[in-house]
């Protein structure tokens, strides 16, 4: 039995996943220049999908958009491929349990895992020498898990609407 108030979701059309997949990925390439806590939608919307949909967006996705952001930040090869793959298996990792908390308790249980994608990346960024991009770097991971609640809004309306629409059926 389902608690009460949950709605059944409507099967995921795969076409608006990779669409939205490539809408976080071309919010990434918009210049901002160099903002202060600037989140990744990407990673936001790969974890996502790999929550709700592990068997369409795996890791091997990540890996592909981590190479395309690589090329685009003209950073070390394989930096975002290596951050957004560990993110994905850890998401991916997590998803049956994940599912049973309430959105604001998924945003606490995900905080950890872009955090540690954060770590990763600039620990490739030193081990490559680069130097230290500054403490503003704390607030991505903060600012992603605060967006997840808005994530989780937009990316499941579609699967909230009725199959068919009936003045007399209420779902």
């Amino acid at each position: 039995m389902m608690p009460r108030g949950n709605q059944l979701l409507l099967p995921v059309n795969p076409v608006f996943i990779w669409f939205s997949l490539l809408v976080a990925f071309a919010l990434n390439l918009v210049p901002l220049g160099r903002i202060v806590g600037m989140p990744d939608f990407l990673a936001v919307a790969l974890v996502f999908w790999n929550v709700h949909q592990p068997r369409r967006v795996g890791v091997g996705t990540a890996f592909v958009f981590g190479l395309f952001m690589d090329v685009h930040h003209g950073a070390l090869l394989g930096q975002h491929a290596l951050a957004y793959t560990l993110l994905s298996y850890g998401a991916i990792a997590v998803h049956r349990r994940l599912l049973w908390f309430t959105v604001g308790s998924q945003a606490l249980q995900i905080l950890p895992l872009f955090m540690a994608s954060h770590a990763v990346m600039l620990l490739v960024r030193l081990i490559a020498g680069a130097g230290f991009p500054g403490w503003g770097l704390i607030l991505s991971p903060l600012i992603e898990a605060a967006l997840w609640p808005v994530a989780s809004v937009v990316l499941l309306a579609p699967q909230r609407r009725a199959p068919d629409r009936d003045k007399n059926r209420p779902l």
